[in-house]
């Protein structure tokens, strides 16, 4: 039978208020999975960190899947919360440290009761990344680790990705090496509890000096690692029923035309929304043209 995609929600217990706003857990009739894809403000050069245009890359690669109802917000945190309702998943690629716009006003109270309602949390590239005394404690609960500064590193080097576990997010994804900014020595829980890593690469001794991280290194406990296989994306369940996701890639954005790379994000977008992962993997198609669309107006 044709699925029905007209939408009636019906309200959970559990609410969650900010200001004016009631935002509610809800159910949708047709059986869609709804993901809340948010894009950060616009950072660094051009074809770096170009939040805006990756997230409409994501969502057009959503679009085409029968069971997911995704939806995008640009230029940073959403005006109207109401673009939560509903959710199952909250993506975020954008600017993070300091100024991570989680990190503003009341929202990581929000974000928080997110999760209390089992929302799964997604945070690509710099997302991951807070500072230890606001929002590393709930990182690490909500997405089971987080980039501490001059505890992780971020250089540019290419992660070569000689094998992958036997998980839903790797469905359909083959062997890759690319070049990105790919974070690791993450602050992860202890021991890893709850974690499943998914992307293991091992950096060189080169990688290891920092040369070009910010800030610079060396720093004495990543060269001391020489060696060591280094976790830069991973997956955990979370207690409270909901799931997380941390990725480290995402700096330059023609590393989303790799098809392992774009498939390894977009099955874990659906993992995390707790809808079904094709057998073979989210298939998708990007050319040339969406590539170059949306991207943001910054000088040259």
């Amino acid at each position: 039978m044709k699925r029905s995609f007209f939408k009636l929600t019906t309200l959970l217990s559990l609410c969650l208020f900010l200001g004016q706003e009631t935002i509610t857990r809800a159910v949708d009739a047709d059986g869609r999975t709804k993901i809340v894809l948010i894009a950060g403000r616009p950072s660094h050069g051009p074809g770096d960190h170009e939040f805006n245009a990756g997230v409409q890359l994501l969502y057009k690669c959503l679009q085409i899947q029968s069971n997911i109802a995704p939806t995008f917000c640009l230029n940073g945190w959403p005006q109207d919360v109401r673009v939560f309702n509903g959710a199952d998943a909250v993506v975020l690629y954008m600017d993070g440290g300091g100024g991570h716009p989680v990190l503003q006003d009341d929202h990581l109270a929000f974000i928080g009761t997110l999760m209390k309602l089992g929302v799964g949390l997604a945070c690509l590239h710099y997302a991951v990344e807070v500072p230890k005394d606001k929002g590393g404690p709930e990182f690490l609960d909500w997405i089971g680790g987080y980039y501490e500064n001059r505890w992780s590193t971020n250089p540019h080097w290419v992660a070569d990705i000689k094998s992958l576990p036997d998980h839903p997010i790797t469905r359909g994804v083959k062997p890759f090496a690319v070049k990105d900014e790919w974070y690791y020595n993450i602050r992860f829980r202890p021991e890893m509890k709850g974690v499943t890593p998914i992307l293991v690469a091992k950096p060189s001794d080169e990688t290891r000096q920092g040369t070009n991280s910010s800030p610079r290194g060396p720093y004495s406990h990543i060269v001391a690692a020489s060696g060591r296989d280094e976790v830069i994306a991973w997956a955990v369940e979370r207690p409270d029923g909901g799931r997380g996701f941390g990725f480290t890639g995402g700096h330059n954005h023609i590393n989303w035309a790799n098809e392992s790379f774009r498939r390894i994000v977009l099955n874990a977008l659906l993992w995390v929304a707790k809808a079904n992962v094709p057998p073979n993997g989210v298939l998708s198609l990007v050319t040339q043209t969406d590539m170059k669309a949306n991207l943001d107006p910054k000088n040259k």
